[in-house]
């Protein structure tokens, strides 16, 4: 609901409008005059019944603008009825205007007077046509007791003047029983902590305020209401605000719709991903600037952030620290309101409702944020230049909590929004928690697993390969985007006698810790079998045999984990004393080639079923390699895709791997990322690339083994 304000009355102080804008209903008349009878204020209401527009009208006599028509309006209140400071008085005629056409309107107007200290005065006007007008005047007949929107005028001590019949429905009373009822007697069922100070806000500053959502419970049935507010201040020709008029619209329904619209909303875009950091920073986009204008998300040390294991948070001048910040919003550009940036350790003073909400599980509302001698602001240096600096002005904490476990804290904050929260409010930042909770402690737990898989899979693969006198080595390995982003490749390098070296890779079926942890095993056996320096097939053979035998020992037992389920793996054998590479595969894709003149091939060679899969034999072959030849090494995740074949997959990457440079490090990243630039992978990506070497003369000669394809059973 935008508020749109009119021409003010050049004496310095905020320009007011009750404005049409302001709701979705007619705009009732109202004008504000001074004590010299100079309109100070000329609202949307007064231009439809009289067709005068503000511009024309605001700073003119009234009397000199209605030519004298208006007469029998008691500007003057009866004797006695001024005096003191905070008298006032409502009076009523029945009186005959000129509209701007010409014609004449017979009109009801109310006057109220509002006095000051110093004596200055001024009259808020209400005027409504009566039924006997014709034209405009019929339109406005019985507006202001007719119409659904509550207005009443208030003083500078906050005591009643005046209000129509639905301002007298809501609170029960009526302008003639209760004239002067003070806001204590008058709010009665109202959350005045929201209430009377945006009053006092818009007493004190002469700014209006648009749109304050007010809360209403009938103490004698109970029945709630929402109103949307709207408050003027009535300001006299000096400038000093005397009173304040205020224009309420019942929005029970809508604002049930609106709270269900968000909490909807909050329901398909908190979550979308398991990673705690994405869904954090969901929630606070989401709040804002639907509930608050700055919110905090932050998360207690146990809930790891990312993929790294937390470090121990060391303590600091500033407070304790207990928090990590994973998420943050704000209608400002920047975050200025924030003193510790995402990522970032959250310190807070030991007396803070922070760490009462942590040890409590208990949401903290602060209508109006103090930070006065004494309060716990007060002692926190850096929020309390903040909060200074940025104005805010009100203050929310609601714990994030989960399973039995508080995961954290979110902070909802007002600066812009001169509205101090409410228990409406708090009740539905709870509910957005709620929502926030479980898929945090989704994407927590998440990551926790995928954490340790990440650090079980890196602690198991190579931290560097050697590829000794036989060849010079690079690799590159990818974890998935889909998946842990956990998988079981493996690549390997192992140096065996003659100056011979074996070139390893492979690939785990399935995803995940288990997928990690078998890896490892198999690694460990591949190192085993290749000390015994057996023949490439042979190898495979007994790798297949040491892989069955796991498996069923696994699924004797009763530990619930998956067994090995299958694996891929090739293994091959240079020799640079002959230039023969000798290899076998177990489901693996095949190797490619790339001759020193940098044409790059897939040879033709045998492949076996996966290990742990079948009996069926494995099969070698030799293959006789120029110097300088390149041997390349890698998994399917790198040639296969949902949208694409391993063919057209084998395609690019013979195409990626033609006239390689001589930095095989600058290599592998080109390959990789032109195999993943169009479609991120779906699986983990291992890639080894070897330049093979000859040896000299005076090298010994390595293992003969004969030559063309052996097979093992």
């Amino acid at each position: 609901m935008a508020r749109r304000l009119g021409a003010g009355t050049g004496t310095g102080q905020a320009p007011v409008d009750f404005a049409q804008s302001a709701f979705d209903v007619p705009a009732p008349a109202l004008a504000l005059v001074g004590s010299d009878r100079t309109v100070l204020a000329w609202g949307e209401g007064c231009r439809r019944l009289l067709g005068h527009r503000a511009e024309d009208v605001v700073g003119r006599s009234v009397e000199r603008l209605m030519e004298g028509a208006v007469e029998g309006v008691p500007w003057s209140p009866a004797p006695g009825a001024i005096g003191k400071r905070g008298s006032r008085q409502a009076a009523g005629a029945v009186v005959e205007a000129k509209h701007r056409d010409g014609g004449t309107l017979r009109l009801t107007v109310e006057i109220v007077a509002v006095s000051g200290a110093d004596g200055e005065r001024c009259w808020f006007v209400a005027a409504t046509g009566t039924p006997d007008g014709e034209g405009a005047g019929e339109e406005q007949a019985g507006l202001l007791d007719r119409s659904p929107l509550a207005v009443a005028v208030w003083d500078s001590d906050m005591r009643l003047l005046w209000l129509n019949r639905a301002s007298g429905e809501v609170v029960g009373l009526s302008a003639v029983e209760n004239p002067g009822a003070s806001v204590l007697r008058v709010l009665r069922g109202f959350d005045r902590t929201t209430t009377e100070p945006v009053m006092r806000r818009v007493l004190a500053s002469g700014e209006p305020v648009g749109d304050h959502v007010v809360r209403w419970v009938s103490p004698e049935e109970g029945r709630e209401v929402v109103f949307s507010s709207s408050l003027f201040p009535l300001a006299a020709r000096n400038g000093v605000t005397l009173g304040v008029c205020s224009i309420s619209l019942d929005i029970t329904h809508s604002w049930e719709r609106e709270r269900l619209a968000l909490l909807s909303r909050a329901a398909q875009r908190i979550g979308t991903t398991l990673d705690v950091m994405t869904t954090a920073q969901e929630l606070a986009d989401m709040a804002v600037p639907a509930l608050a204008d700055y919110v905090a998300v932050d998360l207690a040390e146990a809930v790891p952030l990312g993929q790294e294991p937390l470090e121990r948070m060391p303590e600091g001048e500033f407070g304790i620290p207990v928090f990590r910040r994973a998420g943050m919003a704000s209608i400002h550009e920047g975050v200025p309101e924030a003193p510790f940036p995402v990522g970032g350790v959250v310190y807070v003073p030991p007396d803070s409702p922070y760490l009462a909400v942590l040890r409590e599980g208990r949401s903290h509302l602060s209508p109006v944020l103090e930070s006065g001698p004494g309060t716990w602001l007060d002692r926190d240096v850096i929020r309390k230049q903040r909060v200074q600096e940025t104005g805010l002005h009100s203050l929310m904490m609601i714990p994030l909590r989960a399973r039995g476990t508080v995961l954290g804290l979110v902070t909802f904050a007002r600066n812009e929004n001169v509205v101090p929260f409410s228990q409406d409010d708090l009740l539905l930042a709870e509910e957005l928690a709620v929502q926030a909770s479980l898929s945090l402690d989704n994407a927590r737990r998440y990551t926790r697993e995928r954490t340790a898989a990440l650090t079980l899979q890196r602690s198991l693969l190579p931290e560097k390969l050697s590829g000794g006198a036989a060849v010079d080595l690079a690799t590159r390995y990818l974890p998935s985007d889909r998946h842990e982003g956990v998988g079981g490749d493996w690549m390997d390098a192992i140096e065996l006698p003659g100056g011979r070296i074996a070139l390893v890779i492979g690939d785990v079926v399935g995803h995940g810790i288990h997928a990690a942890a078998t890896m490892g095993r198999l690694r460990t056996a591949v190192h085993t079998l290749a000390v015994l320096d057996q023949h490439p097939a042979e190898l495979l053979d007994n790798l297949n045999k040491v892989t069955a035998q796991l498996a069923q020992s696994s699924n004797r037992t009763t530990t619930g984990y998956p067994s090995i389920t299958g694996a891929s793996c090739l293994y091959a054998v240079y020799d640079p004393a002959n230039r023969v590479c000798t290899l076998a595969r177990a489901g693996h894709p095949p190797p490619i080639l790339v001759t020193p003149e940098g044409r790059a091939t897939i040879p033709d060679t045998p492949v076996g079923p996966l290990i742990g899969t079948g009996t069926s034999p494995y099969e070698s072959i030799d293959l006789e390699l120029p110097e300088g030849t390149l041997v390349a090494l890698y998994t399917d995740g790198l040639v296969e895709t949902r949208v694409a074949d391993i063919d057209a997959g084998l395609d690019r990457l013979i195409a990626a791997l033609r006239n390689p440079t001589a930095d095989l490090d600058g290599l592998c990243a080109r390959v990789i990322t032109r195999m993943t630039a169009d479609s991120p992978s779906e699986d983990d990506v291992a890639l080894l690339v070897a330049r093979t070497h000859a040896a000299g003369d005076n090298r010994a000669a390595g293992r003969a083994w004969a030559e063309g394809p052996r097979a093992f059973r």
